[in-house]
């Protein structure tokens, strides 16, 4: 009996975890109130986007943030690492949040009330400007069921304005919509202020 609750157990796992990557799964749907943010006169939108559909223009921004951000606190190692991160960045199993700022947030109004009656558009205008993405997967840590976050990046100038802290709120909410169990991510030792965001700002 043991053994086939722990068979059952794995299946229903399993399950869990294959609805939650379905490529047709829109994470957003359930947290329209999470496509757009506003801090001190700046305006940012969200799109979704999976690692076997990016653009040429988001892998070349992908790896150029990355090396912008994290070069240093990989050092020595960063060569290495980055040819790991380039392969991860377009796995069909990477699911993307990026993060837009808008030249128009009243344009950006008129194009989500469009969306709810079935567009896809979230960012209004081609002159939004890409400023950031969290690259997360569904995937089995310890035998359970966690969405674990790969990258949190954004562009130095957009720090420091709720950003973060917002993203990660919405990452919980996806977690839990998708029965995962725990939101999990690694942070290198030397990479002092996102130790901080984490422990300090998220607690």
């Amino acid at each position: 009996m043991k053994r086939k609750e722990i068979i059952e157990r794995k299946k229903a796992i399993s399950e869990i975890i294959k609805c939650a990557c379905a490529p047709d799964r829109d994470h957003f749907s359930s947290f329209s109130q999470f496509r757009h943010y506003e801090y001190n006169g700046h305006s940012f939108c969200l799109k979704s986007g999976c690692g076997d559909k990016l653009s040429s223009k988001l892998k070349h921004y992908i790896q150029n943030i990355l090396k912008v951000n994290m070069e240093r606190v990989y050092g020595s190692e960063w060569q290495a690492e980055e040819k790991t991160k380039r392969k991860e960045m377009v796995s069909p199993e990477a699911r993307y949040i990026f993060v837009y700022e808008t030249v128009d947030s009243d344009a950006y109004r008129m194009s989500e009330t469009v969306g709810e009656r079935g567009s896809q558009t979230v960012c209004a205008s081609d002159k939004d400007t890409i400023v950031g993405f969290v690259h997360f997967r569904f995937t089995l840590e310890e035998e359970v069921p966690v969405l674990y976050v790969y990258e949190l990046q954004l562009e130095p100038r957009v720090q420091g304005k709720g950003l973060g802290k917002f993203l990660m709120q919405l990452i919980e909410l996806i977690a839990c919509e998708n029965r995962m169990s725990a939101v999990v991510l690694t942070v290198q030792k030397e990479n002092f202020s996102a130790l901080n965001f984490y422990t300090s700002k998220l607690r």
